[in-house]
């Protein structure tokens, strides 16, 4: 099990919203884009990786209480987003890999799909 700190640092990514909040272990990742997919797969302490920026990706992350967001391909959250993240304690990171290089990466430093 990694601490979202490390991954942050070896993945390189930035964090834009609760980047006070990196302590948190992350047991496993979950790649995709539809929120349904995410709300029915990823888990408590998953780390949730898309290329959905907007709003709704930190409700579900919220509901889920998820380690943290990995948005990839450059898309960057707004405003509005990141204020949202920041009151209820999600952790958006930001990459311009594509999803599938971070999924590779997670996958090197150890962090599994389903844990």
């Amino acid at each position: 099990m990694r601490l979202l700190k490390e991954i942050i640092e070896k993945l390189d990514l930035e964090a834009v919203a609760s980047s006070g909040l990196t302590d948190r272990p992350v047991v496993a990742g979950y790649a995709a884009d539809l929120l349904s997919c995410a709300m029915k797969s990823a888990k408590r302490d998953y780390l949730w990786i898309t290329l959905q920026s907007h709003l709704n990706v930190v409700a579900v992350g919220s509901l889920l209480n998820l380690a943290g967001i990995v948005i990839t391909e450059g898309n960057r959250p707004d405003q509005e987003t990141i204020a949202r993240a920041d009151e209820v304690g999600i952790t958006l990171m930001v990459t311009p890999k594509t999803t599938y290089t971070v999924v590779g990466e997670l996958t090197h430093l150890g962090v599994k799909g389903e844990s």
